[in-house]
């Protein structure tokens, strides 16, 4: 549920975003704040699922709940700043969890390939979170090209920071985001590290026993 919700996300997302010039819509961010909170209950759902200590996720869970709820009615800069904060570092933690389970077992489940594909999402979530910290500590962290080729300043939506993630993970590089402070470039790197390690240990491993299955099973 996790995974599908977290897919299901990156399609409605657009719907809530408030960032679109001209469109000021004083319910989106109220929306995008229940969807939000519907993510971070399945996020802890799948911590308590796996050998990650539950109080450690929920203590976590809680305050980012809390805050995900003032963001929606008070859109302070600082809160931002401490809600982006707490949300990348349970996101990384569910993702922490998420891989103890995968490596937990040495048989491959219908548990483990989609706990491969939430994982992925998860990480690239708390990345975006990441970024957005970043950003407000070191303005002007991230620019974007429009579709004139202009190169415009600024912060960037939430959404076009998941989107630059995504890109970043996937090495697909496809992105009109990029970043261009020494701090934010940084980040970047370790993410595509992580995502380099994450196809090369974990996938790889899962494979590997999904073919050493088949083999005992013939």
């Amino acid at each position: 549920m996790l995974l599908f919700v977290q897919l299901l996300g990156i399609l409605v997302y657009p719907y809530f975003d408030t960032s679109t010039p001209g469109e000021y819509r004083p319910y989106a961010r109220a929306l995008f704040g229940i969807f939000g909170l519907l993510v971070l209950f399945l996020a802890v759902r799948a911590a308590r699922a796996t050998p990650a200590l539950t109080w450690v996720a929920i203590g976590l869970g809680l305050p980012v709940v809390v805050l995900t709820v003032l963001e929606a009615f008070y859109p302070d800069p600082t809160l931002i700043f401490v809600s982006s904060v707490l949300h990348a570092l349970f996101y990384f933690y569910t993702a922490y969890g998420l891989i103890r389970y995968m490596f937990a077992d040495n048989w491959v489940t219908r548990d483990e390939l989609y706990a491969t594909g939430a994982t992925f999402t998860v990480v690239a979530w708390g990345f975006a979170y990441l970024y957005l910290a970043v950003q407000h500590l070191f303005p002007d962290s991230f620019i974007i090209t429009t579709v004139k080729g202009v190169s415009a300043l600024g912060d960037r939506s939430w959404f076009e920071l998941l989107y630059l993630s995504i890109a970043n993970m996937t090495g697909t590089g496809l992105s009109d985001v990029y970043a261009i402070t020494p701090h934010a470039r940084s980040f970047m790197l370790l993410q595509q590290i992580f995502g380099m390690l994450y196809v090369a240990l974990v996938v790889a491993r899962l494979v590997g026993l999904t073919i050493a299955r088949f083999r005992n099973n013939g």
